[in-house]
């Protein structure tokens, strides 16, 4: 019986010291998180629906508002200078989006604002992003029920090359300079702690 009760105990030692682990690694990413939301700004481009039409158009309006905004995102010198060029963007971002549309003989409306987004846990090149509530260009076609794009806008990982999701050294800079080297490391990480973060939701 005495064994017993030091396995016992032993056991719920482990687990303690295993749930710890778990919690301090969960608050720190979170806390990174919030930090890494307030000096990125977002670009998201939501599709009207799963179809494969629906899908195709929404990366030729990616390509599109991309193409206009590239050169006017080389001006951006930090986030609040690179919201002003958005926010003043607005409304030729959605001409653009729905000239791509009409051309492709769709009627789809389109909205664009930058607003406060929640995100799950997204990969970009070799960056994960934590889940959280990140502020982002929202671009919307139609219902917007469809799967979405995104990258990070400022600083400026989305533009700086001809293909999408590879991220030059040259984007891979900027975004070491905007962030600390913690925060810059967090997003490189072996990303186990996703699924730690799983079994820790009733934590929201």
């Amino acid at each position: 019986m005495h064994t017993y009760k030091k396995i016992l105990s032993y056991l719920g030692f482990g687990v303690l010291m295993i749930g710890g682990y778990i919690l301090k690694d969960y608050y720190t990413h979170r806390l990174y998180q919030e930090d890494i939301a307030t000096k990125v700004l977002r670009f998201h481009v939501v599709a009207n629906s799963d179809g494969r039409e629906d899908q195709l158009l929404k990366l030729k309006v990616r390509d599109a508002v991309g193409s206009y905004m590239a050169p006017k995102m080389k001006e951006a010198c930090d986030r609040k200078h690179c919201e002003k060029i958005v926010t003043e963007s607005i409304p030729d971002i959605i001409d653009t989006a729905e000239e791509v549309i009409r051309t492709e003989g769709y009627d789809y409306s389109v909205t664009a604002k930058l607003e406060q987004t929640d995100f799950p846990v997204k990969t970009y090149g070799s960056y994960t992003f934590p889940e959280g509530e990140y502020e982002a260009l929202n671009v919307v076609i139609g219902e917007g029920e469809g799967h979405n794009w995104w990258c990070v806008m400022y600083p400026n990982m989305c533009f700086s090359g001809s293909v999408y999701e590879v991220v030059d050294d040259e984007a891979k800079e900027s975004l070491e300079r905007v962030l600390t080297p913690e925060e810059y490391e967090s997003l490189m990480e072996d990303k186990n702690y996703e699924v730690r973060f799983k079994y820790l939701s009733f934590l929201d």
